[in-house]
This record gives C-alpha cells, structure tokens and sequence, in this order.
C-alpha cells in the first residue's frame, strides 16, 4: 500500500494543531542562553554599521539637507523608533530566530508573513552583498599603499569566507568578533569627531541649528538616505533562541541601537559640517570626508586607521547579516518552508551552519556575478545597497502593520499602539517613495537608469516567492495554517505550559517553562 507524499498513511487526518506540535517539539538545535546583551546589542549595530555612514555616505547626504544635515539623522532616529515600539510589540511577548517572519505571521498569518519573511531575506543578503563590496573598496586601498593589488574577486572571497568561518563556529565567538570589529571603528571615528571639534574650538554652530540654506525637501529627502542607514536595526530579533533573557534583552537591543547609533550619527554630522567650513573641498563632493579632514588636521595615521577601523566595519556588517540571513533560513526550513537539509544545526557549535554556508555563497556569488558583468566593486555597492532597502521597507512596513492587529488578539489593543503603528507607516512610505520616485515630482523624482530598473528586480524577487507559497498552499495547506502557532517557539508555549496571560517578560525570570527549558515541550 502506497502513502501519501508527506510519508502518512492514507486516511490519517492531520490538523493544523497536530501539523503545529510535530513542528514544535522538534530540538531546536541552537545552543540558548549563550548571548549576553553587549553580544546580542553587537549584532544590531553591526548591522547597521554606525561608523561607515559619516565615512562613506554623509557627503551624499549634506548634499540634500546641507545645515539640516543633523536634523535628518534626528528625524529619521525618531521614525525608526517608531517602527522599533511595533517590533517590541512581539519581541517582549515571544523569541524565535525567525525575526520579523515571526512577528507578520502573528499579526498578519502565515501568506502574509512569509512573503514578509522573504522580503526580509532580501534585504539581509543585500546588505551583505552591499558592505562585502564595501569590504573589497577598502581592503583594496589599503593594500595598494604597500603595493599590492588583488582582484575585487579574491576580495569577495577572503570576506565571505572569512564571514562564514566566524558564522559557523559558537555563536559567542561570532557576536564577540562583531563586537570587538565594530568597537575599534566606533572609536576610531569618534576620537577624529572630538579632534574636528576641539580645532574649532568647540564652538556652537549657530548656522547649523538655525538650519540656514536648509529647505524642509531638502531635509526631507535626506532622511530618506538616513534611513538606509539605520536598515537592520531589528537584526538581534533572529538571536531568540540563543539570547540570555531574550524577552528583556532583544527589546532592549532593537531601541537602544537605533538611540546608540543615532547619535553616533548627529554628532558626526554635527563636527563634519563644521569641519569642512573654510576648507577648499566641500563635504558633498568627497567620497571620504572623514578620511580627508584626518589629513588636513594633521592626522593621516588616524585617517589610515579610520579606514582600517572601516575595513573591519564592513566585515561586521557582512558577518551580521550573514547570521541574520542564515537564521531566518534556518527557521523557514524547520517550519517546512524551505528544504530540510537548511533546518540542520551543527552538533559541536550549536549554530546553523548550513545555512549559514548557503548564505556566505549567495553573498559571495551574487557579488562575483555584478563584478564579471562589468560593475566596478563601488558601483556594486552602491546597486546593492538601493535593492536591499527595498526589502527592508517592505517588512518594516507590514510588521508595523501587523502589532495592532497581534495586540487585538491579545485583548491589548489600545489608542496609543494604532497610533504608534500608523505614524510609523506613514513615515515608512516616504523613504519607499524616495527610492521609487514619483513621476513629475520634484520632491522625489524617479531614478535614473540604472537605478530605474533596480525595483523590478525586487518585483521578480516577490513574485518568485509569491509562486513558491502557492505552490507550499496546494501541496500541504495544513503545515502553512500551523505556522501562526508555530512561532510561538519560545515565549508563547511557555505561557500555555504555565496557564498565564500572553503578556510581559517580567512574568517569567529568565523566560523560563517550569521544567527550565525555552517552550519545548
């Protein structure tokens, strides 16, 4: 007798309930409560790599909002707080490696949430793709001042390999490194803001905070580059199953990153704009501002070790978003959305380390692709860099759309959550329509070719994963339904086993199940 293409024998009904608790019981794999928060804060501020925006972008930037180039940073910190209290909504409530996914399937159910999810993905291999670009301009430079000089490829490969060695092994060892990476640019780039302030002698800039020149479309369309430099914020949410405390400590590491890096950003703004007063260059045409006004005060060692600080930067930002990509893989996989072989963790290490390789060689690949096509490793990022801000949008967007909706089910729901939610939308679509242009707008004019064909990439991208979820619906529907309790992994299941209201992390010390363990039964 045959059986049915799920290994079933024919006439046994499957529930959604039953589907759910096949799914949950399953060992997650991953080794808990081995992050700490500085570890857990690391791979938010990796990600969104606070020392290579004054580095690399803020000339771009200074171009739009010119005095108001502080009050963009400003604007856009407070817009991305916004989304972060939607975020918290699920993040003080529940923890998986899901990350976003998780949350727009509570909210929004599950074909929603895994499209969510899958525009996620996007944006998290992108931002690898983009900063391991980044990478190979940097770590070019620096090797042609000892005279040598190695292909963009071999670049990508050092990189990536290097990534998916530090994703594989422990996943303290991999937070550490970000952590140590990322504190020796943030240094770096600070100690030059307090040298550029101390030459002007700490002086008050009047014509920055009275915004002079400054037009509010100008402003306005700088916050829209601000808030690519803000994307991946939410990163640490993936870390649910192997953060300490991940009902305090993700929630805590979602705002304070943006506040952390936010003010990295003002300030940098702040003493670069008036660094460059009286100067022959001006800031919106140097590609390194940070790099040229390290020489022109005297300090091209600190400039030399900015851009090595940079370097391990953009290593950070490609690991972290390695990680982000492998866990989001890794929990789609074990909810039976992508192939099994990816829901596989390693037996020493605890870490997903296949599809941490999957991602590492779709970072590397992608990167080799543009390059052997003819785009310079610059131009590359820069490709990169606009497409993943696409997916990033797309689930920050639902995911503010989705808290309402969560908190309804909960009994939660109030004035003050549907407010939050909407201004955060509200505030989401201006960066989106900045990106996209708007026809005969001179607030936010359509790009120009290349760029012009970048969101129909994004289009296919979506539609590829559309065709993918209708074909999961027809040929296991009950698996898909199960997913809006599936990701209940660790908080959620805990709080039935105990019989207590979905609610607050003060509620469980240490968000633990009387048994001791994260919700698996």
């Amino acid at each position: 007798m045959r059986g049915r293409p799920d290994g079933r024998p024919p006439g046994v009904i499957v529930t959604a309930e039953a589907e759910y608790r096949s799914i949950a019981v399953s060992n997650s794999g991953l080794r808990s409560d081995c992050l700490s928060y500085p570890e857990v804060l690391a791979q938010s501020v990796s990600v969104i790599a606070p020392s290579t925006v004054p580095a690399a972008i803020l000339g771009l930037i200074f171009a739009s909002s010119g005095n108001g180039t502080w009050l963009s940073f400003l604007i856009g910190m407070l817009g991305l707080v916004l989304v972060g209290l939607n975020i918290n909504e699920f993040s003080r409530r529940s923890a998986s490696a899901g990350s976003l996914y998780s949350f727009i399937v509570k909210g929004l159910g599950p074909t929603t949430g895994v499209l969510g999810g899958w525009a996620l993905l996007f944006g998290y291999m992108l931002t690898g793709m983009s900063t391991l670009c980044g990478f190979s301009v940097i770590a070019g430079e620096l090797l042609s001042q000892f005279g040598i000089y190695s292909s963009p490829i071999a670049l990508y490969a050092l990189g990536a390999g290097g990534a998916l060695l530090f994703a594989s092994k422990e996943a303290q060892l991999s937070a550490r490194t970000m952590l140590l990476f990322e504190g020796v640019a943030l240094i770096s780039v600070l100690a030059l803001g307090v040298i550029i302030w101390s030459h002007n002698a700490f002086q008050f800039d009047a014509q920055q905070f009275r915004l002079e020149g400054a037009t509010p479309g100008g402003v306005l369309m700088g916050t829209v580059l601000v808030v690519f430099g803000f994307s991946g914020f939410e990163s640490s949410t993936s870390l649910g199953e192997e953060a300490k405390n991940p009902l305090r400590s993700i929630p805590r590491s979602v705002l304070q990153s943006v506040l952390l890096s936010g003010l990295v950003f003002i300030f940098m703004a702040y003493v670069a704009v008036l660094g460059f007063k009286g100067l022959s260059a001006h800031l919106e045409n140097s590609e390194s501002p940070l790099f040229f006004l390290a020489t022109e005060l005297g300090w091209p060692r600190l400039g030399a070790f900015i851009n090595v600080g940079i370097l391990l930067s953009f290593f950070s930002c490609t690991l972290a978003s390695i990680n982000s990509t492998a866990r989001i893989v890794y929990a789609m996989a074990r909810h039976g959305l992508m192939h099994e072989a990816l829901g596989a963790a390693h037996a020493k290490n605890e870490t997903p380390h296949i599809a941490a390789a999957f991602a590492a060689a779709m970072t590397f690949l992608s990167a080799t692709a543009v390059n052997l096509l003819g785009a310079t490793p610059f131009e590359s990022q820069g490709y990169f860099g606009t497409l993943c801000s696409f997916g990033f949008l797309s689930a920050y967007i639902l995911v503010s759309l989705a808290a309402p909706f969560y908190l309804r089910k909960l009994n939660k729901l109030n004035s003050r959550a549907l407010l939050i939610s909407a201004l955060a939308i509200a505030f989401m679509i201006l960066p989106f329509l900045g990106v996209v242009g708007v026809p005969g707008s001179e607030l936010f004019p359509p790009p120009k070719s290349p760029n012009d064909l970048l969101i129909w990439i994004f289009v296919a991208y979506l539609t590829i994963g559309a065709v993918w979820l209708f074909i999961l619906k027809v040929a296991n529907p009950i698996k898909l339904r199960a997913l809006a309790h599936v990701n209940d992994d660790r908080a959620a299941m805990a709080q039935s086993a105990i019989g207590s209201e979905p609610g607050l992390a003060s509620e469980f010390p240490n968000n633990r199940t009387p048994n001791g363990r994260y919700g698996q039964q």
